[in-house]
């Protein structure tokens, strides 16, 4: 039988776009290249933010807004019925200098957002006595979750709902016939469906080929450690300069991440593990002396200003995209999924949606 959606790409976007789809009675079948939910969605630290808002543009802020308004009975919902915990919990940002003060305050003030002052360093065994009069800046309401766990919970939801997911199986063409998707191609089989959803990440743009336009998505590479201590080490997660401390709630803590345009390269290197082990060490202390459990890197879709592509293709009139999310899909997820399902059933948006369908650049 054919399936009213084939959604190319079974990482969290993909995964999430297919439970909305399947919520609303469609038939879905994913196809992933490798496994579900392994690539981006898995190597990313889960921070439910744009890390800081007042840096980003509103496009981006809005997205993030509406999505994050879902994430509680989303959350809720899926760890009900799959009973797996995404770990989703509120534990704030605290944001280390150096920072535009001015900038976060009249940010955090237009949108009433809170904002703490709290003291720095972190712990009492930091020498800080350079750093006295610093302070940190604390964004309490910012929430994260434990990605592995949400992708393990989103793909036994879409099982339970009916949803065919095929791993293993990378489509390698677009097969088209007078503006329409006829099947797409992958090693072993082709498959066809009334209309396409394309959710594959930094890959998003090669599978497009010639119906890529002038779109720009590309691989970003990030590189992550991860360490073990008895209890969790911190409370929130701390953010310096674009690199992060997050503290998991059985005593894991992630340290990231690297941005490096180097193409499909997902290799870790000993400069990024001295780079990202040495800022976590002087920011704490308990850190020294210890080896991370794990190393390893992850290909984020980069796109300009971080502004994800979600809407139908200007051409191909059955094929839709939802991808180019960047550091942040997993904290767009469900927003994305909805204003795209709204699209395709063709009712009114939560907010404005059209700067999401101009990444196609047709004039570029």
């Amino acid at each position: 039988m054919v399936s009213d959606f084939i959604v190319i790409g079974a990482g969290i976007v993909g995964l999430s776009t297919a439970l909305r789809l399947l919520k609303e009675g469609a038939s879905v079948t994913l196809l992933e290249r490798h496994e579900a939910g392994r690539e981006a969605s898995w190597a990313g630290g889960g921070i439910l933010s744009p890390l800081c808002p007042w840096n980003y543009p509103d496009t981006v802020n809005r997205l993030v807004t509406f999505s994050m308004s879902l994430y509680p009975e989303w959350i809720a919902a899926l760890s009900t019925a799959t009973e797996i915990d995404p770990e989703y919990h509120v534990c704030g940002l605290l944001v280390l200098p150096p920072y535009d003060l001015d900038k976060a305050v009249s940010w955090c003030t237009a949108h009433a957002a809170p904002l703490i002052y709290q003291p720095f360093p972190l712990s009492p065994s930091h020498d800080h006595a350079q750093q006295q009069t610093d302070q940190a800046l604390l964004l309490p309401d910012i929430a994260q979750v434990r990605n592995p766990c949400l992708s393990q919970a989103l793909y036994k939801r879409v099982k339970q709902l009916g949803g065919n997911i095929i791993e293993h199986c990378e489509v390698q063409k677009l097969d088209t016939t007078r503006q329409e998707i006829r099947s797409v191609r992958t090693p072993h089989k082709t498959f066809s469906a009334n209309r396409y959803i394309l959710s594959a990440g930094a890959w998003s743009k090669q599978i497009l080929g010639e119906h890529a336009l002038n779109i720009e998505i590309k691989p970003i590479r990030g590189q992550i450690l991860l360490y073990k201590f008895p209890e969790r080490p911190l409370h929130s997660v701390v953010l310096q300069q674009g690199l992060y401390l997050i503290p998991r709630c059985d005593g894991h803590l992630l340290v990231g991440s690297t941005i490096e345009d180097i193409g499909f390269d997902k290799g870790i290197t000993p400069e990024a593990k001295d780079k990202l082990s040495g800022w976590a060490k002087q920011l704490l202390p308990e850190l020294r002396g210890m080896s991370p459990l794990k190393h390893w890197s992850g290909l984020r879709p980069g796109t300009p200003d971080n502004i994800p592509v979600i809407g139908a293709h200007p051409f191909l009139k059955n094929l839709y995209i939802n991808s180019g999310h960047f550091r942040y899909g997993v904290t767009m997820a469900p927003g994305s999924a909805e204003i795209l399902t709204n699209e395709i059933m063709k009712r009114a948006q939560p907010f404005d949606t059209t700067p999401y369908q101009q990444g196609w650049n047709l004039f570029g």
